[in-house]
């Protein structure tokens, strides 16, 4: 009799995710991508019942059925033979016939908790209430609630000479420096304004500042609120451009966060917490009654909305931005900027009125991209320096000079606007460089080979393909040199790069085979610390100095490659600082990433995707992507809200990438492979579409009452 299989709910899970790992393993990864895409259009679908084509194999229906279990569906196999098929089906919420339904339970976020304790703290109910009797008249009783107003997004009471003694000169040559007056001119004229600033552009930092100098020039004062998705970010902005004016935090410029806060009345710049002047919208109606805007009316005195990385559409930001949309009219004073690295500006633009949009470029080093393909073969050869190759691709002798990159902007213009290659293809031939024919224009992201493929210019696409151009990269709007000429209509162009693009793997046989193998021994949906910690000692063995920034999904994942780092030679602290990033961390705690190390001690950083957007830590070079996130998804055929781990977007990681290019030249280290890359959605799904529906029209509810 055989031996059987461990007993209770850990050792089901346990069997239940070896067989996962059993039927994913015998997959290739792009028949996993594919069955993926199918089951979760279909979750998102009306469609009740979704039948696979006959064609599946027995290691495909496996990893169907484990894949619909995880994803909270039903799966079941009939027929025999060539005939055999799988259906999916929806999980049906069903109740035994004869019981009557009971109450349904309503649940909350940890925010909504949050608010409601904050409610009934300061205003208990009363004896009425509590017996049940309904409020004769709720209208009256909420017209008489008044929230005490913060007075940290007071405007500041100052005269003109005050002001013009805290005019400071320019303080920098970042790219967004040029845009100044541009900025400037454009919210006097339009209550609202987009910024499409590339990373590294300065506009997190700077932004502020021109508002400030331009409304102070005018001898006027302002309260500028900026918005941060994070706490963290907040506080760092904060401090840089506290040092930038040459004081401290919570003079000109302080920050106001959860539990904590530097600055008040007398601080025309507060960096703030999406959820913190979300809060200060819905009190605005408490101190409102008959419709009537109160004298203590907190938007009066803000000047200007600054909403930072809005790429990110968290439930607060979407929120926050849908009622400052209806709040604008009301308050024609109030001048509203948006800003991101990563956007549809477009979108975002028409859902203002068609707002005006100011792009400005980035200006960040050269970030060299491996994958993982690339570290299985790094980490396979025994000896060689694989940074050694790249010291040209990195060092400060780029044939991309300022007057270079100027000329293959022009040229590439030219080339789109009045079919104009000579110039275009002169520059490419006079230096045969990678930086030449990969270079993107500073303003779109267009490169040569996508301008050729979109004017059907075949002899040209023929001549950057020999050259090993990148046929992946895309431009700011996520568009590929593939993309540009199937739009356009150019098919043999779009044939030849097609072509291209799929025997290019051929040309790796050794490397495809290392990751075929590999993908064949871990389970996809884990972290594989050891990969991580053997990158580390290389990266470590190849170099001298550099910081380096891990992106991990959770604290689990952390602490669990912490622990393993801490158990190897990483626990000489004499020669490696190991250091955690996470939102749940002590604010003091989260400042020490900043800090630089001593001479001779490498520092290490595990964190989750709270260093993805507005944090600059200076002495990063190295990324590790592990391509993960947690997200939190809401089950409606199951009722359950949850917070899995999830691949990563594109937008998510080119930040991370510019993380290693924001001070000087870096590497990143995406620990997925490019068919995995080329797959990831261009955005994330909005938060608010990953809500349970109670919760949304709760929070709904108490954000419409501010309209009103």
């Amino acid at each position: 009799m055989g031996r059987k299989g461990p007993k209770g709910p850990k050792g089901a899970k346990a069997n239940a995710d070896a067989l996962t790992k059993a039927a994913l393993a015998a997959m290739s990864e792009e028949t996993t991508v594919r069955i993926t895409t199918v089951l979760e259009d279909f979750r998102a679908s009306d469609a009740q019942v979704h039948t696979f084509e006959p064609s599946l194999t027995n290691q495909e229906r496996a990893a169907v059925h484990a894949m619909c279990k995880k994803m909270g569906m039903i799966s079941k196999s009939k027929g025999y033979g060539e005939r055999r098929c799988l259906s999916v089906y929806k999980t049906k919420n069903t109740q035994a016939p004869g019981k009557e339904e009971g109450p349904s339970k309503l649940g909350f976020s940890e925010e909504a908790r949050q608010i409601l304790l904050d409610l009934f703290t300061h205003y208990p109910p009363d004896d009425a209430e509590l017996n049940g009797d309904a409020v004769k008249n709720p209208g009256d009783k909420a017209a008489k609630i008044r929230w005490k107003t913060d007075t940290a997004f007071s405007r500041p009471a100052m005269q003109k000479h005050d002001i013009a003694k805290k005019i400071s000169e320019d303080r920098s040559k970042l790219p967004i420096a040029s845009f100044k007056d541009h900025i400037s001119s454009t919210l006097e004229n339009h209550q609202v304004v987009l910024i499409s600033g590339e990373t590294g552009c300065g506009k997190t930092t700077q932004v502020p500042q021109y508002i400030l100098d331009h409304v102070w020039g005018k001898g006027e004062s302002c309260k500028i609120i900026c918005t941060q998705p994070r706490r963290i970010s907040a506080m760092s902005v904060a401090e840089r451009i506290s040092v930038e004016r040459g004081e401290t935090v919570g003079d000109t410029v302080g920050y106001k966060i959860r539990l904590e806060s530097k600055g008040g009345k007398n601080s025309s710049i507060i960096f703030c917490t999406n959820g913190v002047l979300l809060r200060v919208l819905i009190g605005r109606v408490t101190n409102s009654s008959n419709r009537q805007r109160a004298a203590d009316d907190v938007i009066m005195g803000i000047t200007h909305i600054i909403v930072d990385e809005i790429h990110e559409r968290d439930r607060f930001s979407d929120f926050m931005l849908a009622i400052l949309r209806d709040l604008l009219p009301m308050y024609p004073h109030l001048h509203l900027v948006l800003m991101s690295a990563t956007i549809d500006a477009e979108r975002f633009s028409q859902y203002f009125n068609g707002c005006p949009v100011i792009r400005v470029p980035g200006h960040t080093y050269p970030v060299k991209i491996f994958y993982l393909e690339d570290v299985l073969s790094i980490l396979q050869s025994v000896g060689d320096n694989h940074l050694n190759s790249e010291t040209n691709d990195l060092g400060l002798d780029s044939v991309l000079t300022d007057d270079y990159k100027s000329s293959m902007d022009e040229a590439i213009s030219m080339a789109l606007a009045s079919d104009e290659f000579d110039l275009l293809i002169e520059l490419i031939s006079i230096e045969q460089n990678p930086e030449i024919f990969n270079y993107q224009h500073s303003e779109t992201g267009v490169t040569p080979l996508m301008v050729f493929a979109r004017k059907g210019q075949l002899g040209d696409v023929c001549m950057l393909l020999s050259f090993g151009v990148d046929c992946s990269a895309r431009d700011h709007d996520g568009k590929s040199a593939l993309d540009w000429a199937q739009q356009e209509n150019q098919v043999e162009a779009y044939e030849v790069i097609k072509k291209h693009m799929d025997c290019s793997p051929a040309k790796l046989p050794e490397e495809n085979e290392l990751l075929k193998k590999y993908l064949a021994t871990i389970n996809p949906e884990h972290i594989d610390t050891v990969l991580i910690e053997r990158l580390l000692r290389k990266i470590c063995t190849d170099s001298n100095e550099g910081a380096i920034l891990v992106f991990l999904p959770g604290w689990e994942d952390i602490n669990q490659t912490r622990e393993r780092l801490l158990a190897s030679s990483f626990r000489d602290s004499s020669k490696f600082l190991v250091l955690s990033l996470h939102s749940m961390i002590p604010s003091s705690e989260q400042k020490k990433v900043f800090k630089r190390a001593p001479a001779g001690v490498r520092k290490i950083i595990l964190s989750t995707n709270i260093a993805e957007t507005a944090v600059t830590i200076d002495d990063i070079v190295f990324v590790l992507d592990s391509g993960r996130m947690k997200e939190k998804s809401y089950d409606p055929y199951n009722n359950v809200s949850t917070l899995h781990t999830s691949w990563v977007s594109r937008a998510n990681a080119r930040q991370r990438e510019g993380r290693a290019g924001r001070c000087q030249p870096g590497i990143c280290y995406h620990l997925y492979s490019r068919f995995r890359a080329a797959s990831l959605p261009e955005f994330q799904i909005p938060e608010i579409k990953r809500m349970p529906i109670e919760e949304l029209c709760l929070q709904s509810n108490c954000l419409i009452q501010t309209l009103k």
